[in-house]
């Protein structure tokens, strides 16, 4: 088991507006408040203030463009099944330093099973992701064994949860 600590995080209690609020701003996060209140029914400053409370509590983590991964010639979806050597906090921190500072590197789960992480990569091209493999992935101290799976096709991508 690898230790990765995280603070706790403190559930606010959501009603159905909060709930519409969240999935208008799914959708599209570049709606203004003027827009999404008239969308749930409600004036603009309780619709604001509704806003800014679930952004201070982090139910609202950051607003993001989503980016098709191929019209900027990052195409290739390579998911890394990854084993430490060790499984303590030392050798925990070491490998979750190196994942949060490779850009290569979109998403880091730690799993159960039979491997200890999963991580999702996306690079150009076969070569650039075998020097990325080679280079990077296999400079980090303590990986033990690695399975790498290509994606062939994305089915469904979203990051939408409402």
């Amino acid at each position: 088991m690898v230790n990765t600590e995280q603070p706790e995080k403190v559930i606010i209690s959501l009603d159905a507006k909060d709930y519409e609020i969240l999935r208008l701003l799914e959708e599209n996060a570049k709606l203004t408040v003027r827009e999404i209140a008239a969308l749930i029914h409600l004036s603009a400053t309780p619709t604001h203030e509704r806003i800014k409370r679930m952004e201070k509590s982090g139910v609202i983590k950051q607003y993001a463009a989503i980016v098709d991964k191929q019209m900027v010639g990052k195409g290739m979806i390579v998911l890394c099944m990854i084993t430490l050597r060790e499984h303590n906090k030392k050798a925990g921190a070491v490998f979750i330093k190196a994942m949060l500072e490779f850009k290569e590197v979109v998403e880091c789960y730690n799993i159960s099973g039979d491997f200890d992480f999963m991580v999702k990569i996306v690079s150009e091209n076969m070569e650039s992701y075998h020097n990325f493999f080679v280079n990077k992935l296999g400079e980090v101290k303590g990986i033990g064994q690695t399975k790498s799976i290509f994606v062939m096709a994305a089915i469904k991508e979203t990051h939408n949860l409402m």
